[in-house]
């Protein structure tokens, strides 16, 4: 169960001895900056992550509204500074996503393609070459942030759990039993993170992390809040329980219509997930009033937002994430702090790799410092951004998973998948590897995927017309906006570092010129043979 522990004294990683070996490094770093963290106060940074917390089910409504799960979240959070309502993940899946996070890169870059250490997800390999080009690493190097992580770090198969589980605290295992008022998950990091607050030195800034268990399964409500929402469901989208009848095979392959007893069980799922979301819109609250209590709150950049998005019944999916379209890609995120305007809403078009780059900046450090694909989007929060040199688009990568033997309960499926659920309605497979460019921009608003399969399926989505894209338009699209899409896509495929924030199609700066595709294609797939 990888749930780790740590604060200024400790690396972000799983080797008792490298943690030791930091604890030597962070108290020197501490000695020799303090004059300098004295000199130079920088802002607090504090970024809460949940599992699983799509747009859809965000429960960000009305703040005068009881019946949804984050009420104080947006106030606190949202309404007091910016919400942003186009940012996407690199990859629809915990470990590659919060790898993307936490290096600030994409997938191709870091490496990670699943959860497992055969994926890369904690891996040797990971905490040797990428662990150390995290952005909490850099701030620990550099030694003027006091740096405190609690919760799910990256992710090593099935993980999330709110009862018997087992913390690593700076590389001290603390189990934890199924007592609530000692041990419910979610409280547990609230606490310890109030605990970090009231006891760190107030002569240093500090960077905190705190990664919830919520709202991912097995979807365990605090016992106060087992009751609640009684009455909600999965929302009745135009996408929910219809076939994907142009889409890729694997969604194809869902039936439609969905059983009574299928749609029940979506429903149920989804209550349990609003309720244990409760827990983490109180801890939010703890964490927001104790910085004012504190008087640190007004030089403190609070960010919440989450890992992946999920799908409850959509074109009849069960539900997981994994997939290319909206309600698993798009996240929320709202930020509050100095200098940025309560109650803005922002469409500019962010990626969770700009996560890292822009705590940078916030610390006082350029992102040209590191290897990182992502950019600071700090200037657009503080009101000193142009829109009109921001990047049109961002990229989207996964490599699906599948089985070597068939699943005994769905023979007719053979081989080659995976996720599949009692009326053989498989949610992932070999072939469901993919790449797209997202594209948001005031011309357009566009999807363009391409999967890694015998057909090279192509899915192209227009969201203005088709926000729950329903049709796609790839047969039908203009041809030469489909070979731009492609070259973007290929650009971006092989891009590393400052090449990932070049313009996109619909940037004016944008220059089609084929010919630099195919000169980038070497280093891609030199990556993608290693």
């Amino acid at each position: 169960m990888a749930l780790f522990v740590f604060n200024s004294a400790s690396k972000m990683v799983s080797s008792p001895f490298v943690i030791l070996h930091c604890i030597l490094i962070c108290v020197t770093l501490h000695c020799n900056n303090l004059a300098e963290a004295k000199m130079n106060p920088r802002p607090n940074i504090v970024l809460i992550l949940t599992d699983d917390l799509d747009v859809s089910i965000g429960g960000m409504g009305s703040i005068f509204s009881k019946n949804i799960p984050l009420v104080k979240t947006k106030k606190l959070i949202g309404d007091a500074g910016i919400t942003f309502t186009n940012t996407f993940v690199a990859s629809p899946l915990c470990c590659p996503s919060r790898a993307s996070i936490l290096t600030g890169k994409y997938p191709h870059n870091h490496h990670v393609v699943n959860n497992t250490l055969e994926g890369n997800c904690s891996s040797t390999a990971w905490q040797k070459t990428q662990e150390p080009e995290t952005f909490p690493a850099f701030l620990q190097k550099h030694g003027i942030y006091q740096t405190f992580f609690a919760g799910k770090y990256l992710n090593e198969e099935r993980n999330s759990k709110y009862y018997n589980y087992t913390l690593s605290v700076n590389g001290r295992a603390q189990r934890h039993g199924q007592n609530y008022s000692e041990d419910y998950l979610t409280d547990v990091l609230a606490n310890i993170s109030i605990d970090f607050l009231e006891n760190k030195s107030n002569r240093r800034p500090f960077f905190m992390m705190v990664s919830t268990p919520a709202p991912h399964s097995p979807w365990t409500a605090a016992p106060q809040y087992e009751s609640n929402f009684p009455n909600i469901k999965a929302p009745r989208d135009p996408n929910f329980n219809v076939h994907g009848k142009d889409k890729h095979w694997l969604i194809r392959q869902a039936k439609t219509p969905m059983t009574n007893s299928s749609v029940e069980f979506l429903d149920n799922a989804y209550r349990k997930r609003w309720r244990t979301l409760l827990s983490v819109d109180d801890l939010v609250e703890k964490v927001v009033r104790k910085l004012e209590v504190r008087g640190e709150l007004s030089n403190t950049y609070v960010i919440f937002t989450s890992d992946n998005g999920y799908h409850t019944g959509q074109f009849s999916l069960p539900m997981d994430k994994r997939q290319l379209y909206e309600f698993d890609i798009r996240v929320p995120l709202l930020v509050r702090g100095p200098n940025i305007k309560p109650n803005q809403t922002s469409p500019l078009l962010i990626a969770n790799m700009d996560l890292g780059p822009t705590i940078l900046d916030i610390a006082g450090y350029s992102v040209n410092e590191t290897q990182m694909d992502g950019m600071s989007f700090l200037p657009t929060m503080t009101g000193k951004g142009n829109s009109s040199t921001w990047r049109s688009d961002v990229l989207v990568e996964y490599e699906g998973e599948g089985s070597n033997i068939s699943d005994p309960a769905c023979p007719l499926l053979g081989p080659g998948v995976s996720e599949c659920f009692p009326d053989c309605v498989c949610e992932d497979s070999y072939n469901n590897t993919y790449a797209c460019v997202r594209t948001v921009a005031q011309a357009a608003n566009l999807q363009y995927c391409e999967f890694d399969d015998n057909e090279v399926f192509v899915e192209v989505y227009n969201l203005t017309a088709d926000p729950f894209q329903l049709s796609n338009i790839a047969k039908s699209i203009d041809q030469e906006v489909l070979e731009k899409m492609n070259h973007r896509l290929m650009m971006l495929q092989s891009c590393s570092g400052q090449s990932c924030r070049t313009p996109g199609v619909y940037d004016s700066q944008f220059r089609f010129d084929p010919r630099l595709m195919f000169s980038s294609l070497p280093a891609f797939y030199d990556k993608h043979l290693e």
